[in-house]
């Protein structure tokens, strides 16, 4: 068996993180003794890249109880919990390749080595797998695969309009039971605590600028509102600036912004959108974070010319120190506090989403592995929804796992619902 971690050493401590995520994930466990029964990936090679969480290890065990050969790489230099990759390789037998803060190079290499077998089924968050298949002559292509984040869905649709893509790709980040939970309540919480793990600021009473209002985005302000923080926005999009401002948060230009925030987050998935001209414009000990899937949303290169000395003011926080046009300051100096070198800030700066959101945006992924094993002879080279059986399964999973029941509807409702002549 193949491998490339950090220490096998933590593989005790990482064993009972994964079982503690395991226990707060019902219904991956009943799709993995369902999938232990009927083992319907019995030969299958799967090559996920993936966070490296103690939430992607309980996936990864459900697909191999399914006999799936899985391969594992991270998504993410940053997020990798060398830990839960130790107790993968030595207690459940699965191929790893990610180390924590892993360079450029070395996250490629771990790439490659998930795709040397040539897997039927890719998993990936972010693109970057798929992205390099297509830069490859594999010997044989994917039957298909899925993609779990926004980012990557773009990318990947991009891809498809221009008539590149090569296998058909489930995109899973469109799941209701992803993006409206996953997106909307992991990233809110994890982004949160990853700002308070990395900082120890209080959050009451800060003023904290939110770009863009998406999912994503918007659990971040409604956590950060709920932590007493006064909240302000950024958008592009009149829909969602409008959204924005009946949810009861401030809507204005970051130029606006740039002046008064205390806190600057990011989760747009696009390109420099906290620049050069906003942190000439930032007060002293201005905080920035991302919780973007790539470090592009903040433009570093800006920053590292702009500052005139740079330090590790902690772990995970760069201090920079710029020039001071703020004259009213009192100092010709200002400083800007960098989180997790830009990437996400979640993960990079705590733990990720909690094991409980992940359990449905994971129940997607697995049931959706099942689908591909079934359908993938029909399927175009597109990106593909999550079929609607799939979601209300998951939902309905969900639901019974919490102990929640619902009403169905009456023959007499369905009939009428149904009847185009409906009225008075």
């Amino acid at each position: 068996m193949k491998y490339d971690i950090k220490d096998k050493n933590l593989r005790n401590e990482g064993k009972k993180r994964i079982k503690w995520a395991m226990d707060r994930m019902p219904v991956l466990e009943f799709i993995r003794k369902r999938f232990g029964k009927e083992k319907f990936l019995k030969g299958v090679n799967i090559a996920a890249c993936l966070h490296v969480t103690t939430e992607t290890a309980v996936l990864a065990i459900t697909l191999k109880e399914a006999k799936a050969k899985v391969k594992l790489c991270a998504s993410n230099p940053l997020s990798t919990q060398d830990d839960v990759a130790a107790s993968l390789v030595f207690d459940y037998g699965i191929e790893v390749f990610a180390i924590k803060a892993e360079d450029r190079n070395t996250y490629y290499r771990h790439i490659n080595s998930v795709l040397e077998n040539n897997p039927e089924i890719t998993l990936d968050d972010g693109a970057d797998l798929v992205s390099t298949i297509h830069k490859q002559a594999l010997t044989k292509l994917p039957w298909a695969g899925t993609e779990e984040t926004t980012t990557g869905v773009i990318r990947l649709r991009a891809l498809e309009k221009e008539g590149g893509l090569l296998y058909p790709i489930v995109a899973v980040n469109d799941a209701y039971t992803k993006h409206l939970f996953d997106n909307r309540y992991g990233t809110g919480q994890s982004t949160l605590d990853g700002i308070i793990r990395a900082t120890n600021k209080l959050i009451a009473g800060s003023s904290v600028v939110v770009c863009g209002y998406g999912w994503c985005s918007k659990g971040i302000a409604k956590r950060a509102e709920g932590l007493g923080a006064n909240v302000s926005v950024c958008e592009v999009e009149p829909l969602k600036a409008l959204e924005a401002a009946m949810d009861g948060f401030k809507v204005l230009p970051l130029k606006e912004a740039a002046k008064n925030g205390d806190i600057f987050i990011t989760a747009t998935g696009d390109i420099n959108v906290i620049t050069r001209e906003h942190f000439l414009l930032m007060k002293d000990r201005a905080i920035i974070a991302n919780s973007g899937h790539f470090n592009v949303e903040i433009d570093l290169d800006s920053l590292e010319k702009l500052a005139v000395k740079k330090r590790e003011a902690k772990p995970l926080i760069t201090e920079y120190i710029l020039k001071s046009n703020r004259k009213a300051a009192g100092s010709e100096t200002k400083r800007i506090y960098l989180l997790g070198e830009g990437r996400l800030v979640n993960l990079a700066c705590a733990e990720g989403h909690p094991a409980e959101v992940m359990d449905l945006s994971f129940a997607n992924q697995a049931f959706c592995c099942e689908y591909i094993v079934k359908n993938y002879r029909n399927m175009e080279k597109k990106v593909y929804k999550v079929p609607q059986n799939i979601d209300e399964k998951v939902a309905r999973l969900k639901l019974a796992t919490m102990g929640i029941k619902i009403d169905k509807l009456t023959e007499q409702q369905k009939k009428y619902l149904a009847n185009w002549q409906q009225g008075t």
